[in-house]
C-alpha cells in the first residue's frame, strides 16, 4: 500500500515539492526546496507497508547515515521540523543531500557512451568509489548493492564528484564479520551471494569490479545479455585472470584476461587496470582483492588502485601522423629524456633538436623544467590534457595519418552489409559503430586543437617579431638622428677651418682626414636603412591576418557532427526494436549504419585535407618568422658597430681640436708671434663652437648607449623552444 504521489508545487511550511528524484525496494526520494533560501535536500519516505525485516533495515539504514562523514559517500542531512508531518507511519524521514548531476546509469545511457566512459571521467570514477568503499569498510559497513544507480554525482568547486548512496543493503559488520542473508541488485552480486554462503567485505569488491568495467567499456564483464542464474554456472570455471565472458554465434563462451575493443584507455593504464579488475572479478572471494598487502594492512588492490591515481601520464599527440602517444613520467624527468622516448615511438623517429612540443596555450616545453610540472593538476585523461608534438624540419605534413582502427565487429558489418543478424546480436555492434563515429569526430577535433595551437604559437612568435621590429627601428631612427648631426658638425668645421686657413691655423693631414669622416658617413647611412626588412616584416603581418580570416581556421567538423547524431538515432531506433516482442523485428541488416560509417569517414578525409593544407602555410610562415631574426639580429649588430664607428671618429675628432688648441695657444704666446689678434679670435670661436658641438654630440652618446641596455637582445625568450632561435642576451 502506498499514499498518492506528492505533487510538484506542494507545500509543507517552507518547504516546496519539486520532484520525484527515483525510487527503490523502501520507498521514493523526492526533492524538497526551502522557498526563502533555496537550500535544496533529498527526502527519503518509506512506504506503508514494509515488512518487519524491512522496517529493521530502514531503520538501521538512517543509523548508519547518520554516523557516516565522507566526501563519496552522500551525506544524512536534519529532517526539517516542517516536513515531519509527510511521514506515512511511525518510521522517520531520511533526509539527504541533494547531488544535482543524477546518477551513474543516467551517464551510462548516454549513446556516446555506449562503449565507455572518457579516460577522465574513468580515473575520476576509480577514486572517488573507491575511497567511499574504503571509508565504509573501515568504519565496519558492507554496502552490499553497489551499482551505477547507487553513484551519483555532485558538482563541488567546479569538479564532479561522485557519492555512494542507497544503504538500505548496507550490513553492520559489528554484527558479525560473516553474513548470510541478502535481498539486493542481482547483476552486480557476487558469486557467493547466490548460493547463501557465508560474505565478507570482498563482496563490495566484486561489484566494484563490475561497475568498474561496465564504465570503461560499456557493458558488464560476465555474459552481460544473461541473468546472473544463467551465467554463474558458465562463468564459474574461468580463470584467475579473466575478466571478461562473451558468447559467440556459436554459444560458445569465450574468455580473457583483457580488455575489449573499444575503450578510452590510453596504453600505460591498460595494464595496470587490467591487473586491477583481475583482482577484484575473483570467483573466489578468500583471494578477491589481492590478498592483505603487509605494507600496508589492506588488501592489495588498494595499493594497485593508488599506484593507478598516482601515475603522471603525458599524452602527446604527433602532428606529422596524427598518432596519439601517451607515456608515464618519472618524477625527475628531463625533457630530453621524454624526447628520446618520442624519438623512438614516433613513425618519422623526429630527433629531440627537430621536436617542438606545444601546449594548447601555443607555449613551448621548457627543456629548463621536468615535464611532470607541465601536467594540469587532478586527474586528467586524454581526453582533456594533450601535448601537440611539431616536426620543425617539415613545413608541409602530408601523411600517412594513423587512421583509428576499426572494431572487429564493426568491420564485419562493412564488409557484410546486408547480412541479417539478431537484434540483440546487433545491439552490441551497433553501440561500436556509434563508438567508432563518435571517436572519428573527436580525433578530427583534436587534431583541429594542434592546429590552432600552432596559429597561437605563430602569434606568439609575431608578438616576439613585433617587439624586435619597433626596437630595430627605433635605433634605427636615432643612428640616422646621429649620423645626421655629426655630418652637419664636420660640414660645418670643414668650412669655418677653410675661412682660417690662410691666416690662422693649417694642416693639411687633419684637413683630409675630416673629409674622409664626411664621406664615411654617407657610406655609415646605408647601416641605419633597415627599409627593406620592415617590407618583409609587413609582408609576414599580412600573411598572418589573412591565416587567421581563412575558412580553414574555424572548425570544420559540422557534418560529422550531424553524422554523429545520425548513428546515435539509428541506435536508438534498435533498441527500441530490441524491446518489442514482435517476431518480424527480431532480425535486421545495417545498411544505414554503415553508411553513415562511410559517410562520416569519407567527411573526416575532406576536413583533415583542408585542415593539414592550412597547418602547412601556418608553419611555412613561422619558419619565415624564424629565418628573420638572424637578420634582424646582424641588423641590429650592424647598428651597434656604426654607433661605435661614430663615437671613435667623434673621439679622434676631440685629439684634433685639442691639438688645435694646444698650436694656437703656443703662437698666440710666441714673442715672435706674426699673428693677428683677429686670427686668434677666429681661432679661438672655431674652438668654442666645435666644443658646444662635441658636448651635444658627446650627450647624444651617452643616452644611445643607456637606451641599448634594454635592447631586445635582453627579451624573454624562454617560451620558444631551446635552440630554435638562438638569441644571446649583448650590452654595450
Amino acid at each position: 500500500m502506498e499514499r498518492s504521489a506528492l505533487k510538484q508545487g506542494q507545500l509543507f511550511g517552507s518547504w516546496e515539492t519539486k520532484e520525484r528524484l527515483g525510487m527503490g525496494g523502501f520507498g521514493h526520494v523526492y526533492l524538497y526546496q526551502h522557498v526563502e533560501t533555496g537550500v535544496k535536500i533529498a527526502v527519503k519516505h518509506c512506504r506503508l507497508d514494509l515488512s518487519a525485516k524491512n522496517k529493521e533495515r530502514w531503520s538501521r539504514e538512517i543509523q548508519i547515515m547518520s554516523k557516516l562523514n565522507h566526501l563519496n559517500v552522500v551525506q544524512a542531512r536534519e529532517v526539517p521540523e516542517e516536513l515531519h508531518a509527510i511521514a506515512l507511519n511511525d518510521l522517520p524521514l531520511l533526509a539527504m543531500e541533494y547531488c544535482s548531476r543524477g546518477d551513474l546509469r543516467k551517464v551510462l545511457h548516454k549513446p556516446e557512451n555506449c562503449c565507455g566512459l572518457k579516460e577522465s571521467e574513468v580515473l575520476s570514477l576509480l577514486k572517488d568509489i573507491g575511497s567511499g568503499i574504503q571509508y565504509l569498510h573501515e568504519n565496519k559497513i558492507i554496502h552490499r548493492d553497489l551499482k551505477p544507480e547507487n553513484i551519483v554525482l555532485q558538482e563541488i568547486d567546479g569538479k564532479l564528484v561522485h557519492k555512494i548512496i542507497d544503504l538500505g543493503y548496507a550490513k553492520d559488520l559489528d554484527q558479525g564479520s560473516l553474513c548470510t542473508s541478502f535481498v539486493g541488485t542481482l547483476q552486480y552480486l557476487a558469486p557467493e551471494l547466490f548460493e547463501s554462503k557465508p560474505y565478507t567485505v570482498s563482496v563490495d569488491y566484486w561489484s566494484l569490479g563490475t561497475v568498474l568495467f561496465e564504465c570503461i567499456c560499456g557493458f558488464r564483464p560476465f555474459l552481460h545479455h544473461m541473468q546472473p542464474v544463467q551465467w554463474t554456472s558458465k562463468v564459474k570455471n574461468k580463470g584467475p585472470k579473466d575478466i571478461m565472458a562473451v558468447e559467440d554465434m556459436n554459444g560458445e563462451v569465450r574468455f580473457s584476461a583483457h580488455l575489449p575493443y573499444p575503450n578510452n584507455l590510453s596504453s600505460p593504464l591498460l595494464e595496470p587496470i587490467e591487473s586491477l579488475l583481475q583482482m577484484l572479478l575473483l570467483w573466489d572471494p578468500s583471494t578477491r582483492g589481492g590478498g592483505l598487502d603487509p605494507e600496508t594492512n589492506k588488501p592489495y588492490f588498494y595499493s594497485v588502485l593508488h599506484n593507478i591515481l598516482s601515475m603522471k601520464v603525458i599524452h602527446v599527440l604527433d602532428m606529422t601522423s596524427a598518432q596519439l602517444h601517451s607515456l608515464d613520467l618519472g618524477t625527475d624527468e628531463s625533457l630530453l629524456s621524454l624526447q628520446l622516448r618520442l624519438e623512438a615511438q614516433t613513425q618519422a623517429h623526429i630527433s629531440p633538436q627537430s621536436q617542438e612540443l606545444l601546449l594548447e596555450t601555443g607555449n613551448s616545453l621548457d627543456p629548463r623544467r621536468p615535464p611532470i610540472q607541465f601536467l594540469p593538476e587532478g586527474l586528467r585523461g586524454w581526453d582533456n590534457s594533450i601535448v601537440f608534438l611539431f616536426h620543425t624540419s617539415l613545413n608541409k605534413y602530408s601523411g600517412p595519418l594513423t587512421a583509428r582502427p576499426l572494431p572487429e565487429s564493426v568491420n564485419f558489418i562493412v564488409r557484410e552489409t546486408k547480412t541479417q543478424l539478431p537484434l540483440s546480436t546487433l545491439r552490441k555492434v551497433w553501440a561500436e559503430a556509434v563508438s567508432y563515429v563518435c571517436g572519428l569526430k573527436e580525433d578530427y577535433f583534436r587534431l583541429y586543437q594542434g592546429q590552432r595551437t600552432a596559429m597561437l604559437s605563430l602569434l606568439r612568435y609575431n608578438t616576439t617579431l613585433t617587439k624586435y621590429k619597433n626596437e630595430l627601428f627605433s635605433e634605427s631612427h636615432k643612428l640616422q638622428a646621429k649620423l645626421a648631426f655629426f655630418k652637419t658638425s664636420i660640414q660645418y668645421d670643414l668650412e669655418q677651418y677653410a675661412n682660417q686657413m690662410k691666416n690662422g691655423i693649417s694642416s693639411e693631414k687633419m684637413w683630409k682626414t675630416w673629409q674622409e669622416s664626411r664621406e664615411k658617413v654617407d657610406l655609415l647611412t646605408k647601416a641605419a636603412d633597415v627599409g627593406f626588412l620592415d617590407k618583409e616584416i609587413l609582408g609576414l603581418h599580412n600573411e598572418i591576418v589573412e591565416l587567421q580570416r581563412s575558412p580553414y581556421a574555424r572548425r570544420q567538423g559540422d557534418v560529422m557532427e550531424q553524422l554523429e547524431k545520425k548513428a546515435i538515432e539509428l541506435y536508438r531506433q534498435l533498441k527500441a526494436k530490441c524491446k518489442s516482442p514482435d517476431p518480424p523485428h527480431g532480425y535486421s541488416d545495417s545498411s544505414d549504419m554503415v553508411k553513415t560509417i562511410l559517410q562520416t569517414v569519407q567527411n573526416q578525409d575532406r576536413v583533415l585535407k583542408d585542415l593539414y593544407t592550412h597547418l602547412s602555410t601556418i608553419l611555412v610562415c613561422k619558419q619565415h618568422i624564424v629565418d628573420l631574426f638572424p637578420h634582424l639580429e646582424k641588423a641590429l649588430g650592424d647598428i651597434k658597430a656604426t654607433e661605435n664607428t661614430v663615437i671613435q671618429m667623434q673621439k679622434r675628432r676631440q685629439k684634433e681640436f685639442w691639438y688645435l688648441l694646444k698650436v694656437a695657444c703656443e703662437q698666440n704666446n710666441s714673442p715672435v708671434s706674426s699673428q693677428h689678434p683677429s686670427d686668434c679670435e677666429t681661432v679661438g670661436q672655431l674652438l668654442n663652437e666645435n666644443q658646444r658641438y662635441l658636448s651635444h654630440l658627446t650627450s647624444l652618446m651617452q643616452d644611445a648607449a643607456q637606451s641599448m641596455e634594454h635592447s631586445v637582445m635582453d627579451q624573454d625568450w624562454s617560451w620558444t623552444q631551446s635552440g630554435a632561435v638562438k638569441v644571446q642576451s649583448q650590452k654595450p
